[in-house]
């Protein structure tokens, strides 16, 4: 249905499905691959995947390489040929960072902690590698993923300081519950064409209104996998009940104001959905449809002012 409708991006990474466990490690890579291999539709799609990053934090997976993923060669390589045997294919079309080979704030942490001669791979090195992936065919393009605009800006110096290829992208998050992409990252895209694939647009499912007031319907993810606390507080249902009151108020989908206001942002490049069901996924392609006039964005803005970031 994705592909009839257009569709030519498919995003996954080895450490797929969420939440990940050792014995399901890149079970999403083999269902796209498969399907892949059976329909003939390789050449129709664009395969977007990310590389593990270093056991950082408590809840990174320390499954994957024996927790042992640092951007150096050995872990890159294994990490592109394991992923190219699951996706049944000999290139990958843009090969991500899943985040970054360093201790900082992502997946909604906060209040940063600088650590002094921390042990990383320097960014020129896991450059360089990535170099020899594309030289090799292995790889078209290079993207990041989870990172800062001071990451960006040490990834674009190395690119030019050593002649090596430039990111084209940044996979981070963005949704009208978190507009910190904005702060610093939006300008590098605007400036450096370094864009952003938005990932959780529909934040787990949290913008559709459906978990509204304590609401667990049954099959939704944060019913079923008990993960995501930052969605489970009431500042956050006061702003979504917001939200979804303002796409009633104009006759709107709130699903679909959410998706078309990730739509509307000049930086943004792709909008990655997610669905369980053909009925979502075709709510979702149906967003596409829909402009948001300068009367709503400003509205939306006024409830974000309200609460800021409230998902961030």
């Amino acid at each position: 249905m994705a592909l009839v409708h257009d569709v030519n991006l498919i995003d996954t990474t080895e450490i797929y499905p969420v939440p990940p466990h050792a014995e399901t490690q890149g079970s999403t890579e083999c269902y796209i691959g498969s399907w892949l291999n059976k329909f003939g539709k390789r050449e129709q799609v664009l395969i977007a995947t990310k590389a593990t990053g270093p056991t950082c934090k408590l809840h990174n997976p320390r499954h994957v390489r024996d927790g042992i993923n640092n951007f150096d060669r050995t872990s890159l390589t294994e990490a592109l040929y394991g992923r190219l045997e699951r996706l049944q294919t000999d290139y990958v079309d843009l090969y991500q960072l899943h985040w970054p080979d360093r201790r900082f704030n992502y997946f909604g942490t906060q209040n940063y902690h600088h650590i002094t001669d921390e042990d990383t791979v320097p960014i020129e090195e896991t450059l360089s590698i990535l170099a020899d992936f594309i030289t090799a065919g292995e790889i078209r393009h290079i993207g990041i993923s989870n990172e800062t605009p001071w990451g960006i800006a040490q990834f674009l110096r190395a690119s030019e300081k050593f002649d090596l290829p430039r990111v084209v992208s940044i996979q981070n998050p963005y949704s009208r519950l978190n507009h910190t992409f904005e702060t610093g990252h939006s300008e590098f895209s605007y400036c450096e064409q370094v864009s952003l694939p938005a990932y959780s647009p529909l934040e787990f499912g949290v913008l559709s209104g459906k978990h509204l007031n304590g609401a667990k319907p049954s099959g939704g993810r944060l019913t079923l996998f008990k993960r995501l606390g930052r969605y489970n507080n009431l500042q956050v249902n006061r702003v979504i009940g917001d939200y979804v009151a303002l796409a009633c108020k104009h006759g709107l989908d709130p699903k679909q104001m959410a998706l078309g206001f990730v739509n509307s942002r000049g930086f943004v490049i792709s909008n990655i959905i997610y669905a369980t069901t053909l009925q979502q996924l075709q709510s979702n392609l149906d967003s596409v449809n829909l402009t948001l006039d300068e009367e709503i964005l400003n509205e939306i803005e006024a409830i974000h002012q309200l609460q800021p970031n409230s998902a961030s």
